[in-house]
């Protein structure tokens, strides 16, 4: 039986909150004791340039996450657990995956088109508030995975386009050099496909509606009170559903 390599990685920005956790520790961690496999988990440092601002917050940021995966039982002699930027050949990769990558593939990444979105509803210009390196984030994402071969990658729901374009890529590359890279496939429970935030809306940083992992009972308690409930009588249907699953 072939060796699977399975690979995550979170990026260090904004507190760690319970979405990180279901998305991308909790199947890693579950992973861990599988036989036959070899486990990859990195702190995304790299990737959190196109919001951090300053060296001291990515710095602090990036140990908060590793001491996260460490306190959530990942065991570094079972999996190899590394900071992105301590791999360069990361970055060599993306530089050869982006002369391979049409614009095209680009234009559909959701970051992106969240932006020029908001940008057409406020008539300014499309692009405007768009750096190269959040246009590029896919490709790195890409490098990031097929650099170790990666055959499965456990993420959220609103990951999953990342790994499909990271495919795309490893495709297209592939039909010029050849069979070189894996082609990788995501995983996703969908118990926990998309964990829903204080409002209602997918739980994010970028929203400020995240349950935070480490938060102390008073700052939980009054977290948890800002979910919004359906005031509805008990026979009567839910038209709320964010803190229920089925």
């Amino acid at each position: 039986m072939n060796q699977e390599n399975i690979l995550t990685g979170i990026k260090p920005t904004g507190r760690m909150h319970i979405g990180n956790y279901f998305g991308a520790i909790k199947p890693m961690l579950e992973f861990m004791n599988k036989s036959n496999c070899r486990f990859f988990a990195f702190v995304a440092d790299y990737h959190a340039l196109t919001t951090v601002e300053t060296a001291l917050e990515l710095k602090k940021s990036t140990y908060e996450v590793a001491s996260v995966w460490l306190a959530c039982g990942l065991d570094p002699e079972k999996i190899i657990f590394y900071r992105q930027s301590d791999v360069p050949e990361i970055f060599e990769l993306q530089t050869i995956l982006a002369n391979l990558t049409p614009k095209g593939l680009m234009n559909r990444a959701h970051a992106y088109k969240t932006i020029v979105d908001e940008n057409l509803k406020q008539k300014c210009d499309v692009d405007a508030n768009v750096n190269m390196g959040l246009y590029n984030y896919p490709i790195l994402m890409a490098a990031d995975i097929l650099i170790f071969n990666t055959d499965k990658v456990p993420v959220g729901l609103d990951q999953k386009q990342h790994v499909e374009i990271a495919r795309d890529i490893a495709n297209y590359f592939n039909n010029r050099y050849g069979n070189v890279l894996e082609v990788p496939e995501e995983v996703i429970e969908k118990e926990v496909a998309t964990i829903t935030g204080l409002d209602g809306r997918k739980m994010s940083k970028s929203y400020n509606n995240v349950i935070e992992l480490f938060s102390n009972e008073a700052t939980l308690q009054k977290t948890i009170s800002k979910i919004v409930t359906d005031s509805s009588g008990p026979n009567e249907p839910k038209g709320i559903d964010n803190i229920i699953y089925e």
